[in-house]
């Protein structure tokens, strides 16, 4: 496919992603997980399924039709979503705060001058917080 020339916006804007939707089998269950964390990514519950920023970013949280197609990591779709936070202190608060919830919180990986959690939800989706430097 060719690509266009044409200038879809300005050199300094970008176009910022408004929504996410995550498919999960058992809402209930995913809604415990998501109303302990994305409060701490600063998140807040918009409506019974919906969490939303201070940028205007949506996760949508919505029972799946299919229920016995389970995530896979390494298949077609997203592997993971990625937050950061403000610094590896925030992550060390989330990680207590979510093991202190009852949630399977692994430990902290280094990536260079970074760092990362990634946990998982009750459908293994991996959620990163991470920070760099």
């Amino acid at each position: 496919m060719r690509q266009s020339n044409f200038q879809y916006f300005q050199s300094d804007d970008s176009v910022k992603l408004d929504h996410s939707v995550l498919l999960v089998s058992d809402r209930p269950r995913s809604i415990a997980f998501y109303e302990c964390l994305m409060p701490m990514l600063g998140f807040r519950k918009t409506a019974k399924h919906v969490f939303g920023n201070s940028d205007g970013i949506y996760v949508d949280i919505r029972q799946a039709e299919n229920v016995d197609h389970a995530y896979e990591r390494f298949a077609p779709g997203l592997n993971h979503i990625g937050f950061t936070a403000r610094d590896r202190d925030s992550i060390t608060r989330i990680q207590s705060d979510m093991k202190k919830a009852g949630f399977n919180v692994p430990d902290v990986q280094v990536f260079g001058e970074g760092v990362a959690i990634f946990l998982k939800d009750p459908d293994g989706m991996r959620i990163e917080v991470g920070v760099n430097g």
